[in-house]
């Protein structure tokens, strides 16, 4: 059976050089997605979305021309482009036509496909009204947050999120975007992101050492090393995206969720609102 199975695999031949060379352009686009979260993380702002893109446009684009038969260096001898690598050249170039709707200035990203490849669509070169997602009063430090809610008598949306963090931007640009959820979160709440991997240093005064309820301890030298401690010790989580809906005060409006599908991501955000009407509560969450 083995024998049989071996003698019908294709032989090697030109075939396998066309193979080799596109799977290194593939390499390039996946090597910049990783230069990017790094870049993100670090806080460099050397690789905004649109020069990702552009770049991710090259990439795709010369490797089209090899597809039909451009660099006659690479390809197998004799040169021939087949059927085949035509037909996925078209493709290629199409999928480079799609790209290019990210080059336009667009909070609503029609890249939803896409979703958290990319940088998020405020990580710009063009000017933002926020540094959040899609244009939202968002605030990155939880006791700023909290000042702002307990001003405008409003319920805290947490978003334990991350720059690295993929599901997150596809909650940001797939759910988040949907007009009854955008609306409730510009009007209803107030959003605090909590980045757990941002490598910013804390102030000095800032930097303490924690210890785990297992005994283990930990030195909080960044940022994100605050906000996921501050996960871990008073939601018992780790994992991103980690939503929680809550009074000002620290009362538990309702379950948190994690990354789910818009309807319930709807229903479980009307419901924490909703709670926060209410005269029956939980006793406030004591947070550390």
């Amino acid at each position: 059976f083995v024998t049989n199975v071996l003698s019908k695999l294709p032989k090697s031949g030109g075939w396998l050089q066309h193979v080799k060379v596109s799977l290194g352009f593939v390499e390039l686009a996946l090597a910049l997605k990783f230069l990017s979260n790094a870049d993100m993380v670090q806080g460099w702002g050397i690789l905004p979305r649109e020069l990702f893109i552009g770049i991710w446009m090259l990439i795709l684009l010369l490797w089209a021309v090899y597809l039909f038969g451009g660099f006659g260096f690479m390809h197998p001898k004799p040169k021939k482009s087949g059927v085949k690598q035509k037909v996925l050249g078209v493709l290629v170039v199409l999928f480079v036509a799609y790209l290019a709707q990210g080059l336009v200035p667009n909070q609503q990203t029609p890249l939803r496909a896409l979703s958290g490849f990319p940088p998020p669509a405020f990580y710009s070169v063009y000017p933002t009204e926020s540094d959040c997602p899609l244009n939202l009063d968002c605030y990155k430090d939880y006791e700023t947050g909290r000042a702002v809610a307990m001003e405008q008598q409003k319920p805290i949306l947490l978003d334990f999120t991350g720059w690295a963090c993929v599901n997150c931007r596809k909650v940001e640009e797939n759910i988040w975007t949907q007009p009854e959820v955008y609306t409730l979160l510009r009007d209803a709440v107030v959003v605090i992101s909590l980045y757990v991997d941002d490598r910013k240093p804390l102030p000095e005064a800032e930097q303490q050492t924690i210890t785990y309820a297992d005994g283990s301890s930990r030195v909080l030298e960044t940022v994100g090393q605050q906000w996921s401690a501050f996960q871990a010790i008073n939601f018992k989580s780790v994992s991103q995206p980690y939503y929680v809906l809550l009074q000002p005060n620290g009362t538990i409006l309702n379950p948190p969720i994690q990354y789910t599908d818009k309807a319930t991501y709807l229903a479980w955000l009307k419901a924490g609102i909703a709670a926060s009407d209410s005269e029956k509560l939980a006793p406030a969450f004591g947070f550390e």
